[in-house]
């Protein structure tokens, strides 16, 4: 009998580029590393509001060099990512409440559907400038990530309902209690200690924690599309 996995868990908001590199080398490694992934959908505005911190977009020199290092590290991860035109509006206007709702009344009610439903909604905002914040939208995404009209449609009809919006704010902060204070966040769970990493970027940090060996962003062996 093999080791108890170790239990991950990983928030995330899908308006933040670098919560997409995160959640993409982690769902590959799920399979690699003796890990127990749990995906979070949490609201990065709930945990910027929280701590007191901002969109790093905000500052001209930040946002000038977001651009660059997004590109280069979707080159690097193989994740198809462009920057969206009018980048403040989808930002800082549009936001993702209703997706991040959608998302946490999809891990409800269909969780074996999170990841696929959370990646097409990256895949609209983050790679083909589309919108994530009408109900059309949302649903188009989860129907191309393979829900049915009927399904999707109900789960759209729930984001309004008080039990999704708690979950979401329940989420939401438990990740402010971590330490958050932006997104993604992991969350470690190993011998009876909790370890809270912040960004796409400390994915070797974490493999030494987890006593797994690291061998960089493994291609995506069945995301063929990506």
């Amino acid at each position: 009998m093999g080791a108890v996995p170790r239990t991950l868990e990983l928030f995330y908001d899908v308006l933040s580029p670098y919560s997409w590199l995160g959640f993409e080398v982690l769902c590959r490694y799920k399979n690699i590393w003796n890990i127990n992934l749990q995906l979070r959908p949490t609201l990065i505005a709930g945990i910027m509001k929280d701590s007191g911190n901002k969109p790093p977009a905000l500052l001209p020199r930040k946002a000038q060099y977001l651009r660059n290092d997004i590109r280069l590290l979707g080159q690097h991860v193989q994740v198809p990512m462009q920057f969206p035109k009018d980048f403040f509006s989808v930002i800082l206007e549009k936001g993702s409440l209703s997706a991040m709702r959608f998302l946490t009344a999809v891990n409800m009610e269909h969780p074996e559907m999170l990841e696929k439903v959370s990646r097409e909604l990256w895949m609209r905002v983050w790679s083909r400038d589309e919108d994530i914040s009408e109900p059309q939208s949302i649903l188009a995404a989860a129907e191309k990530a393979g829900m049915s009209t009927e399904q999707a449609q109900g789960l759209l009809e729930e984001i309004s309902t008080p039990k999704v919006k708690n979950k979401l704010k329940e989420t939401t902060e438990a990740a402010c209690k971590y330490g958050a204070f932006g997104l993604p966040v992991t969350v470690a769970h190993l011998d009876g200690q909790t370890h809270m990493l912040f960004g796409s970027d400390r994915m070797e940090l974490l493999a030494h924690l987890l006593g797994e060996k690291w061998m960089g962003p493994v291609p995506p062996a069945i995301n063929a599309k990506l």
